[in-house]
């Protein structure tokens, strides 16, 4: 039997890319044979170690994750890049390479969506039956989950009001999805906004985004699951989607392993990034848990709807959104309004002055703004089909060697 992990004592990273051409870009739908390349046989998830590859859904995205959940991520953005390089040799043979970033910005997901087609297939099948997954939302996207541990109700509630807190403002580090149909959106982080139109059908499933403020697992059962589980049923009829897994907001329970998932965060260009967003949230949250600006009651009477709105700003203008609700700001220690790029840099001073590790990725976001700010400023200035596939060619140089996107250097 797992150990119950308390609070920060481990975590749990996945990293999702794309499968892409290596000459056009277009997405390969190839993961099958990339999997079967290791395990011998077409298995959705191979255990290769302290990392394991896998598949969810759409067959031309591949997910790297941390096996069983790690007690430090120090080093762990090197181990992941060492997989990267190892996919990608393995892709060779089909003149195929990864793509970072969390939307193909030209894929058509109503003609090119492969779903998996070996064991699970049938939820995935469930799934394309209620919701239709040939949109965006579902078959164009690329995320990065961070699983945190808690262990009981009283750390439950802690840290569920912390990361309701967290949430909308974790896009102004981590939008990387401001290119969809080969034109800028208006939202920087353009998964997001699709995403969060992708259960319409069910609203219960992904609700606002915000999690509901519930801080037990009874309450969370009853005010969330048994109500998403209700009604998704009439269409669900042999229930093979009424799992906690089908709760698609952006941060989920997942009371079946005790830990929170967060699920809000855009894919980066290099693993490197997406450790040092990572360190910096946990480290955030560690603040708000030992009640540093606010007590614990005072986080959790935020309500949905309120943190919904700020969440809206941040997916539509990520590092440039204006934070101005001063109950908010004061959850940070902060008495005035400011941009969401300002508040992460006043949060993440402690990090930088203790670390070297995740200090240079995290300079990069700080300094020149998440990923969308760097890839439209980049494509702004080349501003056609060949500048937009040259863009994205560098971006998949950025993932295979482990270096950051400076737009300024082209």
């Amino acid at each position: 039997m797992a150990k119950t992990l308390s609070l920060f004592e481990a975590f749990g990273i996945e990293l999702e890319y794309m499968i892409v051409a290596a000459d056009s870009l277009d997405v390969c739908p190839i993961t099958d044979r990339v999997l079967h390349a290791v395990a011998g046989a077409f298995e959705a998830e191979v255990e290769l170690g302290d990392i394991s590859w896998s598949n969810e859904l759409a067959l031309h995205v591949i997910e790297l994750k941390t096996t069983a959940p790690i007690g430090s991520l120090a080093g762990l953005s090197d181990r992941f890049q060492a997989h990267v390089a190892r996919i990608n040799d393995l892709l060779l043979a089909h003149n195929a390479r990864l793509m970072p970033t969390a939307i193909h910005p030209w894929m058509d997901p109503h003609a090119e969506l492969q779903l998996w087609p070996h064991d699970h297939s049938a939820v995935y099948e469930a799934f394309n039956r209620v919701f239709d997954c040939t949109g965006h939302g579902w078959a164009n996207l690329q995320s990065v989950h961070l699983n945190l541990p808690f262990a009981g109700d009283e750390e439950f509630g802690k840290l569920h009001a912390a990361i309701r807190l967290l949430l909308p403002l974790l896009p102004a580090l981590a939008a990387s999805s401001p290119i969809i149909e080969r034109r800028a959106s208006g939202f920087c982080d353009t998964r997001l906004a699709v995403y969060r139109t992708n259960s319409k059908r069910v609203p219960s499933v992904s609700g606002l985004v915000i999690p509901e403020p519930v801080f037990t697992r009874e309450a969370y059962e009853r005010e969330i699951f048994a109500k998403m589980y209700a009604d998704i049923a009439p269409l669900d009829p042999d229930g093979t989607l009424q799992h906690e897994w089908l709760n698609s907001r952006g941060a989920i329970a997942r009371f079946d392993r005790n830990a929170i998932e967060i699920r809000v965060l855009d894919i980066q260009e290099c693993p490197a990034a997406d450790l040092a967003i990572c360190r910096l949230i946990i480290e955030t949250l560690r603040r708000l848990i030992a009640e540093e600006w606010l007590n614990t009651a005072a986080q959790q009477a935020f309500a949905t709807e309120r943190l919904a709105s700020i969440l809206s700003a941040v997916i539509r203008d990520a590092d440039e959104a204006i934070i101005d609700d001063s109950d908010f700001l004061w959850a940070f220690g902060i008495s005035t309004p400011v941009t969401a790029s300002e508040l992460w840099r006043r949060l993440a001073t402690p990090l930088l002055e203790s670390t070297t590790e995740f200090g240079p990725a995290m300079r990069v976001i700080l300094e020149h703004g998440p990923l969308s700010r760097r890839i439209l400023k980049r494509v702004t200035n080349a501003s056609s089909d060949a500048g937009l596939l040259d863009t994205y060619r560098e971006l998949c140089q950025c993932l295979a060697t482990g270096k950051m996107f400076r737009p300024d250097e082209a």
